[in-house]
C-alpha cells in the first residue's frame, strides 16, 4: 500500500489512520470481495459517490458477481483458494494493495481471511452477516434462526477481526420472522435489508462518521440508517 499523508506504518505496512477518513470531502477507494451472485455488490455499485469501487476480487471464477462488476466497468481479479489460508490471504492483500483501495468490503465472500489482512487493513475490512450478531455466527445463519424459533433475526455489518463474525458491530437492522417463513422467504427479506444498510454503512465510513475504539463503534452523525 502506497504511503499517504495521515498514515502510519504498522507491522511493516503503511495503513491509514482514523483521521484520514475524518471529515473528508474526497471519495475513498474500496475493493469488494465476493464469492457468488453479487447482489450486495450490485447494491454497492448502485450507490457509489462518497466511495468508489476500484476492484472486485473473487475466490471463484465465473460467478455472477464478476459479471456485475465487468458490466459496471470495474476491474476484476480471481484469486483462487488452494487450501492454504495464509497464502490465500497474502495473495488477496497483494492484489488489493496493487490498487488505490483503502478499504476491503466483504460482500458474500465465503472465505476467512488470515491475520495478515487484519494487520494490513486494521479497522478497514467490513463484512455483512445475515443475523443479529453475536447470535448465529458462521454459515447457515438463516437456517439456524429458523431452527431455534427466534421471532426476530436481522442483518449485522461489522468490522472484521481475527475471529469469525466477531469484530466490532457497526450497525444492525432487525427482520421479523413470520410464522410461515421458510429459509428462502426469510433470506429474501433479509437480503432486502442488506441491500439498504450495507451501502449506507460504507458511505458513513467514507464520510468519517464511524470511529472504532477497542470493540466499540461510535457514530458521529444523527442520520438514521435505513429501516
Amino acid at each position: 500500500m502506497a504511503s499517504t499523508p495521515g498514515a502510519v506504518v504498522r507491522a511493516g505496512y503503511t495503513v491509514p489512520t482514523l483521521a484520514v477518513f475524518g471529515d473528508r470531502e474526497t471519495t475513498i477507494d474500496i475493493a469488494v470481495l465476493v464469492s457468488g451472485s453479487g447482489s450486495n455488490l450490485q447494491a454497492l455499485l448502485d450507490r457509489q459517490g462518497s466511495y468508489r469501487i476500484v476492484l472486485v476480487v473473487s475466490d471463484r471464477p465465473g460467478v455472477r458477481a464478476l459479471e456485475r462488476a465487468e458490466n459496471a466497468g470495474v476491474p476484476t481479479r480471481v484469486v483462487p483458494f488452494e487450501g492454504d489460508r495464509e497464502s490465500f490471504t497474502h495473495a488477496v492483500c497483494e492484489t488489493v494493495c496493487a490498487t488505490t483501495a483503502e478499504v476491503m468490503v466483504l460482500a458474500g465472500f465465503m472465505r476467512i481471511l488470515g491475520p495478515e489482512a487484519i494487520r494490513r487493513f486494521p479497522d478497514r475490512i467490513l463484512n455483512i452477516h445475515p443475523s443479529l450478531l453475536p447470535s448465529f455466527p458462521g454459515a447457515n445463519a438463516v437456517a439456524k434462526a429458523l431452527e431455534h424459533g427466534v421471532r426476530v433475526t436481522g442483518v449485522t455489518v461489522h468490522f472484521v477481526d481475527e475471529e469469525v463474525d466477531h469484530g466490532p458491530i457497526i450497525a444492525q437492522v432487525p427482520v421479523v420472522v413470520r410464522p410461515d417463513d421458510d429459509e428462502e422467504s426469510l433470506h429474501a427479506r433479509i437480503q432486502e435489508r442488506e441491500h439498504e444498510i450495507f451501502p449506507a454503512v460504507v458511505e458513513a465510513l467514507a464520510s468519517g462518521a464511524i470511529q472504532v475504539e477497542g470493540h466499540k463503534v461510535t457514530w458521529r452523525t444523527n442520520e438514521p440508517l435505513p429501516g
